[in-house]
């Protein structure tokens, strides 16, 4: 880690961080980062091959171990949020084949144009954001594939988890974060 920590949060880092450094900043990174979980209205499928491109170029630990269908029981429940009204609920979940391809979306025959549009935009955000704000080859597909409402969602849930991941993984937080993958809790 690159800031100090008392040695009784080392399993627990946000909760100190989120009380004693900067506690009005990053209660506000808290309640953006769990703000797309809660809120968009794009599939749970979009959404996550939009996350989990970001968790790549982040190279946050905990966002690239986390399954939505798996984690996202635990993790509302850490927030106290409504998780059958968000976008858990909004279709199937994404398999291991769904994860493993994600850097490949180009040539992933598993994707619908949708998600693959979703992974494309988060891939040009976090590595090329000039170039995916002049595409204009991929905005006229995003926007054929997309509403307004939607775009912005999207847009906006990408950013919270290019701030979130990479602040955690600079910081050397993101080996624990506030809450815990069912898969590391048995």
């Amino acid at each position: 880690m690159r800031i100090e920590l008392p040695e009784e949060y080392q399993d627990r880092p946000m909760e100190h961080v989120a009380k004693v450094y900067a506690p009005q900043i990053v209660g506000a990174a808290g309640i953006y980062g769990t703000a797309p979980y809660q809120h968009s209205k794009l599939s749970l499928r979009e959404l996550e091959g939009a996350r989990y491109r970001t968790a790549l170029i982040n190279g946050c630990n905990t966002c690239t171990a986390f399954r939505g269908g798996r984690d996202f029981p635990g993790m509302f429940e850490s927030f106290d949020g409504d998780l059958e009204n968000s976008v858990y609920t909004r279709g199937p979940a994404p398999d291991e084949d769904f994860y493993a391809n994600v850097e490949n979306w180009r040539d992933y025959e598993g994707y619908s144009e949708r998600e693959r549009l979703a992974i494309r935009y988060a891939e040009g955000m976090g590595l090329t954001p000039h170039d995916i704000a002049a595409d204009e080859e991929f905005w006229e597909r995003a926007r054929a594939a997309f509403s307004d409402e939607e775009l912005v969602d999207m847009t906006y849930s990408i950013g919270a988890w290019m701030a979130n991941g990479r602040a955690l993984h600079v910081l050397g937080l993101d080996a624990v974060c506030a809450w815990t993958p069912a898969s590391q809790a048995a």
